[in-house]
């Protein structure tokens, strides 16, 4: 080591320092703004979705208003908001009446359960079992609760448990519907900012995953949202036509398990209560039409799951669940996007780099 190497030493320790405590500082100002943001991080993120999902229409209406984007903004905020608020109200309505009226009768001592059908008796496997609860129930209902209570506490409690958290996720949704709605009145900017920080991040194909995340996000809202909501009104019709008691929260029910790819899980109890309650043709009719809304979602998710994406249905579909799975129902957004850029980033480093690269 020469002498100039030797005086060099000194500077470069004090550049490595200065260096350590630059990255430091930006750590800790990143982790102090995060946790300060930290409640409002599912807010933001909820808007920025829907934000990026309702631009399409959200220009249309701009365009069909003269330009008048802020207005557009405010009719489009609005009526998400009804969307929103109209079915909970409906619904919280429904639960409170029944529960209302339930009390009342377990005071006057009026509730009464109709005795069973005995064909539910021949039923295979669950028949028997059935029909002898059912019977306890139209007979003894005390002394059914008293041998079920035990099993029937924990049930309880989760469904207060999931009525309090479905009220607060409510609740997010509509201030995430505000956020959202200040985002389309501010879209230009948004835009900017989103497509600068693409650029950032991916230099020259900044563009092209810019627009890779907002397809993608509309198409999982389209693919797998979408066809949830539609199969939910189609079996929520079926419900109603089947005399299902508090089809709402049916409908309601079935909806969470179709967006988790599990809507069978809802219409296989609603069929054996049809089965036992009414006549067979309106059974099999009933039957027919859970077949028809169950097999819904293989014609209407080639159609809209993966539409306008540069990316294969699979990918798609498989960052959602997994995302699901992972972090929640927010994962359906977060896993598409993030499993939809590795895709590229993938085939994009698969091809190598560019010949002329290559040649130097």
């Amino acid at each position: 080591m020469n002498t100039e190497e030797l005086q060099r030493q000194p500077e470069y320790r004090r550049r490595a320092l200065e260096i350590f405590i630059h990255v430091g500082l930006v750590v800790l100002l990143t982790t102090a703004c995060l946790v300060i943001l930290r409640p409002f991080l599912p807010l933001i993120s909820w808007g920025i979705i829907i934000a990026i999902a309702a631009h399409p229409a959200h220009k249309k209406l701009e365009a069909w208003l003269g330009g008048r984007g802020k207005l557009a903004a405010a009719l489009c905020t609005l009526t998400f908001l009804a969307m929103l608020i109209v079915p909970a109200v409906l619904l919280t309505d429904t639960m409170i009446a029944g529960l209302e009226g339930m009390t009342a009768h377990i005071r006057d001592g009026s509730l009464s359960i109709p005795p069973p059908p005995g064909r539910i008796a021949t039923w295979p496997l669950i028949g028997t079992p059935l029909y002898d609860a059912w019977n306890m129930a139209t007979t003894n209902l005390t002394g059914l609760l008293k041998s079920y209570g035990p099993h029937l506490r924990p049930v309880v409690s989760w469904l207060f448990s999931t009525s309090a958290g479905l009220g607060l996720t409510v609740l997010q949704f509509i201030l995430s519907i505000v956020v959202a709605g200040f985002l389309l009145a501010n879209s230009s900017g948004g835009a900017a900012i989103s497509r600068s920080l693409a650029n950032r991040l991916f230099g020259t194909h900044g563009p092209e995953f810019h627009e890779l995340t907002a397809a993608t996000i509309r198409s999982v809202v389209n693919g797998i949202i979408g066809v949830a909501v539609i199969q939910s009104i189609a079996a929520g019709l079926g419900f109603l036509f089947a005399g299902l008691p508090g089809a709402g929260l049916w409908t309601l029910f079935f909806l969470i398990a179709a967006i988790l790819q599990a809507g069978a899980i809802v219409l296989i109890p609603a069929v054996i209560y049809v089965f036992a309650v009414a006549t067979t043709t309106k059974a099999v009719l009933f039957v027919i039409w859970c077949i028809i809304v169950g097999l819904m979602d293989n014609v209407l998710k080639p159609l809209l799951l993966g539409r306008g994406v540069p990316v294969p249905i699979l990918v798609i579909f498989l960052g959602a669940i997994g995302g699901f799975l992972a972090i929640g129902i927010i994962g359906l957004f977060i896993g598409a996007v993030v499993l939809s850029v590795g895709y590229k980033l993938f085939l994009a480093w698969l091809q190598g780099p560019p010949a002329a690269e290559q040649e130097l």
